[in-house]
């Protein structure tokens, strides 16, 4: 089994960020960084992946940065998930069962999923349609009634300063 990735953090602010940006407007990547108090090149990498999943649209040039796709209303939580962590199921079933004491070279013994496979694949289908969801425009709401207004008149004057 795997582990969510540090990148999925980093995107989801990215993405909120950028659904406060003006139509039109685009923060640089570098902004991006200095904001979250990321490396450059560690934020471009999954901001790369945002572009290549239709998440985030880059604009090159002087002037260029990144700006959300679409509305923040058209963009899942499992869109930024997948873009940066991928579709592949956290689980993966080694089908240890079929080693130890308890094995059997008769294959009809496990002509059936594994139990427990089938039990975390149903447990992430649930977390995956529960992110599916939710979408950018929740996290702009939760911003709204959740970020204490000093960090909320820090960030939107870095992003003011820093947008092009």
């Amino acid at each position: 089994m795997r582990k969510m990735s540090d990148g999925v953090e980093a995107a989801l602010h990215c993405v909120l960020v950028l659904a406060s940006l003006p139509t039109g407007k685009v923060l640089a990547g570098k902004a991006l960084s200095e904001l979250h108090g990321l490396s450059e090149s560690y934020l471009l990498k999954h901001l790369r992946a945002l572009v290549a999943a239709d998440v985030l649209v880059a604009v090159p040039g002087p002037k260029g940065g990144f700006r959300l796709s679409r509305p923040p209303q058209a963009i899942s939580l499992l869109q930024v998930v997948d873009a940066i962590d991928g579709p592949e199921p956290f689980f993966a079933c080694r089908e240890i069962r079929r080693r130890g004491p308890g094995k059997s070279k008769d294959p009809c013994v496990y002509a059936t999923d594994c139990f427990i496979k089938s039990r975390m694949l149903k447990a992430e289908q649930a977390w995956r349609d529960s992110l599916a969801a939710q979408n950018v425009a929740d996290l702009v709401e939760d911003g709204r009634t959740l970020i204490d207004d000093h960090n909320k008149a820090a960030v939107a004057s870095y992003v003011e300063n820093a947008r092009r």
